[in-house]
């Protein structure tokens, strides 16, 4: 529970004084810049930057001994405000660098006696006042200790000022600073974007523009300003922003003053905001651009603004996120019993951003994919995206920043809440896309694949576990975002819907502007549930939930009918694998069983030991048992063979009998089972053999996600041919019936979900070789070449025939793509054809497209290491962009994945398609070669590769016989 602070009397004029002086502040330090440049440019933060800086002590890093050497910040300072003022410079300097300079006032209250002030700075030059990086002064009463030395910690990102004498327990002061950093192009901290308005980046001519913007979250606010950097660490913030005139300037507040100055000649304008809500430093954002905004204001007279390049505007690009956000809004306040917090709610589309967007509170940053919908250009998918990741970030507002997790340790509440919800928020604006549904695609079943591995985590660790910047950085991965959100899902159905949002009320409303940790919300959904009159459940939330947070993975419930025996047991991908990881439940779980008998629903059942009988699960004859309906609760099911054949014999002759997401639930268990070994692998083919007759999208999805393994471990081999020959035989009515709801590919299918089976149906049948597909993807690409300024191509059939006409066509083909790239004014067109020229076959261009993406002229930073994915993905491209990564790993680390969240997805995606021992020795080395240089927040992702290389290799020697047998059997 984090505690909240006041704003004293004095603290709060201190605050008014800062405020005022800030303009004056920045006049004088752009003067002072200059004098200081020639000190400080060629000493960038080094552990020893003058005469009274002091060198980091040596000490050994399992056992820091001073204070400086912990990367958490000490107990004995808490902030309370922040006077920030910056001005970046959008064009280089004499020395051909972009730099921002700026000032900081923090006012803090000294909680325990100590001589030490210690505040986070990373790759700051700080001003010089008498010989010290700082000054400081007391406040009110207070009178300030003078400084003794200071000295600045590159391992820590720490600036320390050791004092004379110790501040005095409940006193206040401020430390000002006045720094220059770079405004560098790596998307971390106070960044420049750089784009043109005709899609052409040209790094040299004058027709680029520069945008500077930030990224925070997570160590990312130390880079831009000296503070206590941490997610407890909460202040207000008044926020001042110096720019060129014919720019905007936005941050977290709305704007309260604009006023030109003149600085050193410069026609200059100043922006000033009004003070933040208390929060963390995570969330801050500066951004100065010439974009524009479209508007609207809410019935409580909240400004929703959305900003974009002037031409993604005109071309209302902005229309559709404006016409969401709203809605959304509404829906959360309603939800959470509980009004948006802010005066203003301004989400921006920025043509460099690392994440797909981030929750700065009152201002969101976002991927231009995320946020920027062309009605004409734009397929469903990216409809969807953009609906959901605007219901992600709004759903943070509350939940995460008006009530924030104390440690990143527990970043999967944060993250795993915002996953869940994001559904609900976007099923409230389009409720007739059934959105609700693809939670079971896009989080269950893709953290199942992660979290049975013997080297997955918990998703709360412990503090002492998350320490570093790259520790912490490899807390956002699958296991924090979908398993969190399963897990939510999990617990608000066995609650009820309206008993979790009671719960979720309350803890938002007693915890507001303060932070948690995860039993504070455990208290108040235990507190819903006694105040819910009939409302009961077999222990308390927090016995509940804690065997599903503070041990990893999750069970395979086996449900034998003959019987009704119940047992459950860890479930792992690799059976033979070692758990390592001590777990003080003995890995089992309290799991609520929603089920029904031969199509009605039972009573819930909760297991709440190893074994256990339901004499209720007992079946015989024709009647049948499903469990876990609707994919409720986070397990897999496993059944004896009698029910397994059962529910087969269903799926065969009336497979609608069962719900969609049921049949997609049995197809994902089966093969997974058959993955751990515990039913045989020619059973979980059988789940597929009805696939003839389906026509919905998650059944078939599920089972093209889990053939696809089967294709990757195969494709090169003799198994294909036959794999080929069943899929296409398979996927050949679903083709035929999309070619006729659409009179011949002439209309788009009404439903939602039809329109993306219908780019399977497309996708698969060319890549299998179904009669006709080839060439019409040929001849749509061919018209397109013919006449480029017209595309026949739907939109949302543009990244299949892309891929598929660059993968049958050669040089021409890609040139052609190429040069569409080019000029896209539209990012998401720009990433289908991004995405597509990795479909090639021919390896030069496979090698040129890698050497690419290291040229930021030609591939942004944002999109390179995803870049290098899609060329791995492609069976030729696999090998060379494997041996192109080993080659360039430190360079690439260096420039792409030190604080990266999405690097271990390029280890994960690279590695895929291992299954060899050579390809396992050559993981090995890879690893023991670049211990020196790192692998960042992709540590845990390697050992992971190593982990499923290995389990790999066995799965294929134990079923590749029966496997192309089973395939040259069914495809006759």
């Amino acid at each position: 529970m984090g505690k909240v602070y006041y704003v004293s009397k004095n603290v709060g004029l201190g605050m008014l004084v800062l405020a005022t002086v800030a303009l004056a502040t920045i006049i004088a330090l752009s003067i002072a810049y200059d004098k200081e440049r020639a000190k400080n440019r060629s000493k960038p933060e080094n552990g020893a930057t003058d005469s009274t800086s002091m060198p980091t002590p040596l000490t050994t890093p399992s056992t820091p001994k001073e204070p400086w050497d912990h990367y958490r910040l000490p107990d004995s300072l808490v902030p309370v405000s922040y006077n920030v003022t910056l001005w970046p410079r959008l064009k280089p300097n004499a020395d051909g660098m972009y730099i921002f300079t700026g000032s900081s006032a923090v006012i803090f209250s000294c909680v325990k006696e100590t001589d030490l002030i210690i505040i986070h700075s990373n790759k700051l030059n700080l001003s010089n006042f008498y010989g010290h990086h700082a000054k400081l002064s007391g406040l009110g009463d207070a009178t300030a200790p003078t400084i003794q030395k200071t000295w600045l910690v590159v391992k820590t990102h720490y600036l320390v000022l050791q004092l004379r004498s110790a501040l005095a327990v409940g006193a206040s002061y401020v430390l000002y600073t006045e720094f220059q950093g770079e405004l560098a192009d790596d998307l971390e901290g106070f960044y420049r974007s750089e784009y043109t308005e005709d899609g052409v980046k040209n790094l040299i001519g004058t027709s680029c523009r520069v945008v500077a913007t930030s990224q925070m979250q997570a160590t990312y606010a130390r880079k831009s300003f000296p503070c206590f950097d941490e997610p407890a660490m909460k202040a207000v913030f008044t926020v001042t922003i110096i720019h060129d005139r014919g720019t905007v300037a936005l941050s977290n507040g709305r704007e309260i003053g604009t006023a030109d100055s003149v600085i050193d000649g410069m026609p200059l304008r100043v922006t000033t905001f009004e003070p933040t809500e208390r929060m963390s430093t995570y969330l801050l954002a500066f951004i100065v651009s010439d974009f524009v905004n479209i508007q609207s204001t809410q019935n409580n007279n909240l400004l929703i603004r959305i900003w974009a390049r002037r031409k993604a505007i005109e071309d209302r690009q902005g229309d559709y996120a404006l016409n969401v956000t709203g809605p959304i809004l509404q829906f959360y306040e309603h939800y959470y019993n509980a009004t948006y917090p802010l005066s203003k709610s301004d989400q921006i589309a920025l043509p460099d951003f690392n994440a797909g967007a981030m929750e700065n509170w009152g201002l969101v940053t976002y991927r231009e994919t995320a946020l920027l919908y062309d009605p004409i250009m734009s397929s469903t998918g990216n409809k969807e995206r953009i609906t959901t990741v605007i219901a992600h970030e709004l759903a943070h507002m509350w939940f995460g920043n008006l009530v924030t997790l104390q440690w990143w340790n527990d970043l999967w509440l944060n993250e795993g809440f915002a996953s869940y919800v994001e559904y609900l928020g976007a099923d409230y604006a389009e409720p007739t896309w059934n959105i609700k549904d693809q939670i079971i695609l896009s989080d269950v079943h893709k953290v199942f694949a992660v979290d049975a591995l013997a080297s997955s985590h918990p998703l709360s660790r412990r503090q002492e576990e998350v320490n570093t910047p790259a520790q912490i950085s490899e807390m956002f991965n699958t296991i924090s975002y979908s398993k969190g959100a399963a897990v939510l899902r999990m617990l608000s159905q066995f609650l009820t819907e309206p008993v979790f949002a009671k719960g979720l009320s309350s803890y938002l409303n007693r915890f507001a502007f303060g932070n948690t940790v995860y039993p504070d919300l455990w208290d108040h959904l235990q507190q819903a549930v006694q105040n819910t009159p009939g409302m009961h459940i077999p222990h308390t939330v927090h016995n509940i939930m804690n065997r599903w947070t503070l041990q990893m993975g999750f069970p395979v419930v086996t449900i034998d009918t003959r019987t009704g025996s119940i047992t459950q047991k860890h479930f792992l991908l690799d059976p033979d694998s070692v758990v390592d990881r001590p777990s003080q439940f003995n890995y089992t779980w309290f799991v609520p069983i929603k089920w029904m008998k031969t199509g009605v629903e039972q009573q819930q059942y909760w297991l709440l030991q190893k074994t256990d009988a339901h004499i209720e699960m007992r079946v015989s004859g024709e009647d049948w048992v499903l469990a876990n309906t609707n994919v409720s609760g986070y397990f897999r099911v496993n059944y004896d063979l009698d029910n397994w054949d059962r529910l087969l014999s269903l799926l065969n002759t009336n497979h609608q009998a069962l719900s969609i997401i049921n049949r997609a639930q049995i197809i994902d268990d089966a093969f997974n089972l058959a993955r751990a070994k515990i039913i045989n692998t020619t059973l979980a083919l059988r789940t597929t053999k009805y696939l003839s007759m389906e026509r919905d999208y998650i059944p078939w999805e599920s089972a093209l996600r889990n053939l696809d393994y089967y294709i990757l471990m195969f494709d090169r081999t003799e198994v294909y041919g036959a794999l080929q020959s069943y899929l296409k035989k398979q996927i050949q009515p679903l083709f035929e019936y999309f070619k006729m709801i659409t009179a011949n590919w002439t209309k788009v299918p009404t439903g939602h979900t039809d329109q993306y089976n219908q780019v399977n149906a497309i996708g698969i049948a060319c890549s299998m070789g179904v009669d006709g597909c080839r060439e019409l993807i040929k001849s749509w690409y061919r018209q397109w070449m013919e006449s480029p300024h017209h595309n026949p191509i739907h939109p949302n059939l543009k990244s299949t025939v892309y891929c598929s006409a660059i993968a049958f066509g050669g040089v021409e083909e890609w040139d052609f793509a190429w040069r569409m790239f080019k000029n896209a004014t539209l990012a998401s067109e720009a990433v289908r054809l991004r995405s597509a020229m990795a479909c090639t076959k021919a390896p030069w261009l496979l090698n040129r497209y890698l050497e690419y993406t290291l040229d930021p002229t030609k591939i942004r930073k944002q999109d390179a290491t995803s870049t290098m994915q899609s060329i791995a993905r492609n069976t030729v491209g696999m090998p060379l962009a494997w041996n192109f990564i080993r080659a360039r790993w430190s360079y690439i680390f260096q420039q792409y994945g030190r604080g990266s969240f999405s690097f271990s997805n390029l280890v994960n995606g690279i590695t895929k398609r291992f299954s060899t021992e050579f390809e396992l020795q050559e993981l090995k080395k890879f690893k023991e070669d670049n211990l020196h240089v790192g692998f960042g927040s992709a540590t845990l992702a390697l050992e992971q590769a190593i982990e499923k290389t290995t389990a790999n290799i066995k799965w294929v020697t134990e079923n590749k016989a029966r496997v192309l047998k089973w395939f040259t059997e069914e495809s006759t």
